[in-house]
């Protein structure tokens, strides 16, 4: 029987909003010897139509899931020495950088969230819909699992980052259910920790918004990544990367990752200056330009043809002036 994992990468995902993202990155990456980053590589679908898109350029691929960069390492094989893959998460992009003598770059690519590889991973514990074990880890060398946190943290801090992370309104109910059974045994599968929060939410939560384990699937997976963190220390790090001409375009699923991209983009395009000044002076100009009004949408056509695109958001910006210090 043939599983996901033995399907080609290029079978099991569809690059969400490629072609936008390929046109918005485009006027940057078209100079002979530019360097675009994926710092979300996953199984290579962004990678591959970069590098076949813009063919004198040069890409760094880097990803914490070991798994993905054996997948996309093949994937994008006949591509030569043109792609360096590098196992790193995305915050580690300035070490990366000048460790391979590239300091500054001319576009920059997130594609976050959970990739397609690891849901579709059953033994990956992402997915609420099948049974699996509690791990949720992005690299599964290191770190704590979903499984640490649930048995192990105080019940206030369960709490804090399920209305934190997955806006649960009833994560104090959900939490009591999680306390009681871990008293019992340790909580180690999926499926069990699906049953305790159908039981714990009112009927009325769980007659709408889809499957009510959703937000605490989302919530453990992204403290057990550190992704907010991960993300809020690199998103200043690549624009800090960026040469100037050179574009940054980022992929988000959920608003608390849009939220950051967008304030983090915004504060980049605006003036520092303090108000009432004539003439701005150059170190108070801004270093960004915005290309994206607000948070641009996957289309009604790509939606049908890839459902798991439909929660994502776009937003993207050039690097239009050094920092002057």
């Amino acid at each position: 029987m043939t599983t996901s994992n033995d399907r080609p990468p290029h079978t099991r995902h569809r690059p969400v909003m490629l072609q936008r993202c390929l046109d918005l990155l485009a006027p940057a990456l078209r100079e002979p010897g530019a360097t675009v980053v994926d710092c979300t590589l996953g199984l290579g679908g962004h990678s591959e139509a970069l590098l076949g898109a813009f063919p004198e350029a040069r890409l760094i691929g880097l990803d914490r899931d070991t798994s993905a960069l054996e997948l996309a390492g093949a994937r994008l094989a006949p591509y030569g020495d043109r792609a360096t893959l590098v196992h790193a998460v995305y915050d580690e992009l300035p070490a990366v950088l000048s460790r391979l003598g590239t300091p500054r770059v001319a576009g920059i690519l997130f594609d976050l969230g959970v990739s397609s590889m690891q849901l579709d991973e059953a033994d990956r514990g992402f997915a609420y819909a099948q049974d699996a074990p509690l791990d949720m880890r992005m690299d599964q060398t290191t770190g704590p699992s979903a499984a640490d946190v649930l048995n192990t943290y105080p019940p206030g801090e369960l709490v804090r980052i399920l209305r934190a992370y997955g806006e649960e309104k009833f994560a104090p109910k959900i939490v009591e259910a999680v306390v009681a059974e871990r008293a019992r045994q340790p909580l180690t599968s999926s499926a069990r920790l699906v049953t305790l929060i159908r039981d714990a939410l009112p009927q009325a939560a769980k007659r709408t918004g889809g499957n009510p384990a959703k937000r605490t699937f989302q919530a453990l997976r992204i403290e057990v990544n550190g992704e907010l963190a991960v993300l809020e220390r690199a998103l200043p790090a690549a624009v800090d990367a960026l040469a100037v001409g050179g574009r940054i375009a980022v992929l988000s699923y959920h608003s608390l990752e849009d939220r950051l991209v967008k304030r983090v983009l915004a504060e980049g395009a605006r003036s520092t200056a303090p108000a009432g000044l004539p003439i701005v002076p150059e170190e108070y100009q801004p270093r960004l330009a915005l290309l994206t009004r607000g948070a641009e949408l996957p289309t009604d056509e790509e939606i049908a043809e890839n459902k798991r695109a439909a929660p994502a958001r776009l937003r993207a910006a050039e690097r239009v002036r050094e920092r002057v210090r």
